[in-house]
């Protein structure tokens, strides 16, 4: 009789633990009092706005004298705000760092794979508190920015959705590769090998490609032309020909992955765009076919036109060599003019900073830029918002404030649309349902607590 009430008493026992596990909690509503809310397709704002925020997505967004809210809600009172989407860079370096070693070069055999992983870690939270909810990494040694990626995904640190590339694909002797150095000088971004950097000729680029896809990369990143700071390459010179870049863009698109290419040149843009690629980074040097090409294909250009500013300033007294000085001269001012030029012909435009050229967390200084050099304050919103999300494939999830998609809200004082450089000082970050950053509402909470 003893051994029977023992067998029933752990039965039961067991029951009531089966059942406290599988039993649905209750869904987390917050209510946000939005007194501007932007919408990023219609670049606009919309006035006195409430969003009906369920765990970490987004369930309603209505007028607020539609929305009635429970007495006992918890309630986000930003109704002296401007409220938009998470804001979204597309080009950045997460796992680097700007200062004088890096500039030098020195930093190639002196910082270890730790290094960058500390940088990713310090960087991803900068960037997440200025505001910027998404980002695309498109250059990191193999694979930490999928590493990355995956360790905010699980919660485990504090950053923004990473769209995470591997390290780009360069020509021997292109920007990607070490140049001017005696043959004895090694240094390899992936220790065992050199298989997912360096590639020549077809087979190689398909081979290289897949490599990448293997270890779980989101994007491919190709070096179409040379670039600015490297040594021994021009950054006018295509690096790729048409069939190198078709063949990465196939294989790349035939994984389900985009592919992003770095080009300063024109021929290096014309031939990345012909061969299927996704987005131009820089296009720098772009020409007139060129932009007739992008708009015909739906090209993307990712124009970082604001970190000239950083280069030939701060980098110079962090001592950037004087190739390097010389380069950023020839293309800063170039890449401007051309930005407008596509800006006015109707060139699908996202927004890439070059984050980690320049200090992470200072992305929102580019807007200014954008406006000064053609665009509205709220076209340049919507290349952070609506056209980056739709760039890197993420569209029904973020870019918007709409019903369904993720629940990344930013919040700024004053109205951005009069005012762009106000997104330089973000004061409110969501991401997910979770606030990681409020100085609007009078909690004056940095950082949401681990």
């Amino acid at each position: 009789m003893k051994r029977t009430s023992w067998a029933v008493l752990l039965f039961l026992l067991f029951a009531i633990f089966a059942s406290s596990q599988t039993q649905p909690q209750a869904p987390q509503v917050t209510y946000i009092r939005a007194g501007r809310l932007f919408d990023a397709v219609n670049e606009s704002v919309k006035p006195n706005m409430v969003i009906v925020v369920e765990n970490d997505r987004i369930q309603r967004v209505a007028p607020a004298n539609d929305v009635q809210i429970p007495a006992e809600a918890a309630v986000i009172d930003l109704s002296q705000s401007t409220v938009l989407p998470g804001l979204i860079d597309c080009h950045t370096h997460i796992t680097a760092a700007p200062k004088a070693d890096h500039y030098a070069e020195i930093y190639t055999f002196k910082d270890t794979p730790f290094d960058d992983a500390f940088n990713g870690v310090i960087n991803s939270r900068k960037t997440l508190l200025a505001g910027f909810t998404s980002i695309r990494d498109v250059g990191s040694i193999a694979f930490l920015a999928v590493d990355l990626r995956n360790a905010i995904n699980r919660g485990d640190l504090v950053g923004p959705r990473i769209v995470a590339s591997g390290p780009p694909i360069s020509i021997t002797g292109g920007h990607g590769d070490l140049n001017n150095y005696a043959p004895q000088v090694k240094y390899e971004w992936f220790p065992e090998e050199r298989g997912f950097e360096i590639a020549d000729g077809v087979d190689q680029v398909r081979h290289t490609v897949r490599g990448q896809v293997k270890y779980g990369v989101d994007v491919i990143k190709i070096l179409a032309t040379g670039g600015v700071l490297s040594k021994g390459d021009s950054p006018g010179a295509p690096q790729y020909t048409l069939e190198e870049l078709k063949a990465a863009a196939d294989e790349a698109h035939a994984a389900g992955r985009k592919i992003a290419a770095h080009a300063h040149g024109a021929e290096g843009i014309k031939r990345a765009i012909l061969a299927g690629i996704d987005s131009i980074e820089h296009a720098s040097l772009v020409d007139d076919e060129g932009i007739r090409l992008a708009k015909e294909h739906g090209t993307y250009f990712d124009m970082d036109i604001y970190n000239d500013d950083y280069l030939l300033g701060k980098a110079i007294e962090f001592g950037l060599p004087k190739e390097n000085v010389d380069k950023e001269r020839m293309v800063g001012r170039t890449q401007r003019e051309n930005f407008k030029k596509a800006v006015g012909a109707g060139v699908k435009m996202a927004f890439g900073t070059d984050e980690g050229v320049y200090p992470e967390g200072d992305n929102a200084r580019q807007f200014a830029t954008m406006v000064q050099w053609g665009m509205t304050p709220a076209q340049a919103i919507r290349t952070a918002t609506f056209n980056s999300a739709d760039l890197i494939g993420r569209s029904k999830d973020v870019g918007t404030i709409e019903a369904g998609k993720f629940a990344d809200i930013i919040a700024v004082a004053g109205d951005p649309l009069q005012d762009v450089k106000l997104l330089q000082d973000v004061g409110f970050v969501m991401k997910g349902g979770v606030i990681y950053k409020d100085k609007l509402t009078g909690r004056n909470m940095a950082v949401a607590a681990d």
